[in-house]
């Protein structure tokens, strides 16, 4: 199949190309009649151009075809153009053992303590375990451990996040605080694919929001 996305010929050798993006803005997961939401991170539905992807969700066909060994991530602030989107990046980082599983992303799959998804350590390109640590609220930092990528996390809820990205769930299970791609229904009035990043926003005690950077920042996913 040939469709256009873009290429990072410079990472560690280079050979990415991208496949996904994911923003804030997305309204799936809260619906209780519907507790497989939209299923985009398990289905084969494509939408979205490479050169919008941080202005909007995309999903080309390589996300489901390519048999990916390692993964990059790029964390790059809304709306800003594809020329600039290396070094305005507030984290990019890197797997080098990939070693994953197929992992179904829908609510009430599995509890949080019976079947995690796989944590790849990362290698870090821009950023480190600190600035990452830091672009989360105060009380999810005592539930994580920066430096990994984290596949299919399930929350107390029994609502599952695709990715972790950045981040290991090591304690609680509060992960939609700082995990992404919700799969399925949500409690209350969580939703999205960063269900409870602004958690704190909607007038609740303080602590659990993301900082505004990674909030109003796209997660750009790369496959090699």
């Amino acid at each position: 199949m040939v469709y256009q996305t873009f290429c990072d010929m410079t990472t560690a050798g280079g050979g990415w190309s991208l496949v996904a993006s994911v923003h804030e803005t997305s309204q799936q997961g809260n619906d209780a009649n519907l507790p497989d939401g939209d299923g985009n991170w398990s289905n084969r539905n494509t939408f979205g151009a490479a050169e919008g992807a941080t202005s909007d969700d995309f999903k080309n066909p390589g996300y489901y075809d390519i048999m990916a060994e390692d993964m990059s991530v790029w964390h790059v602030p809304n709306n800003f153009p594809l020329e600039n989107w290396n070094l305005a990046a507030i984290l990019r980082y890197h797997t080098e053992e990939r070693r994953g599983k197929q992992c179904p992303v829908r609510y009430n799959v599995d509890s949080p303590t019976s079947n995690r998804g796989p944590a790849i350590p990362i290698v870090y390109d821009h950023g480190d375990k600190e600035s990452t640590k830091m672009l989360y609220g105060p009380k999810s930092r005592g539930e994580f451990e920066p430096g990994f990528i984290t596949f299919r996390a399930i929350n107390n809820e029994r609502a599952a996040m695709a990715i972790c990205s950045g981040v290991k769930p090591v304690r609680a299970y509060n992960t939609e605080h700082y995990c992404i791609g919700g799969g399925g229904y949500f409690y209350t009035d969580q939703c999205g694919d960063f269900p409870s990043f602004d958690w704190d926003r909607l007038g609740r005690e303080q602590g659990w929001s993301a900082s505004k950077e990674m909030t109003e920042a796209a997660v750009l996913l790369f496959y090699r």
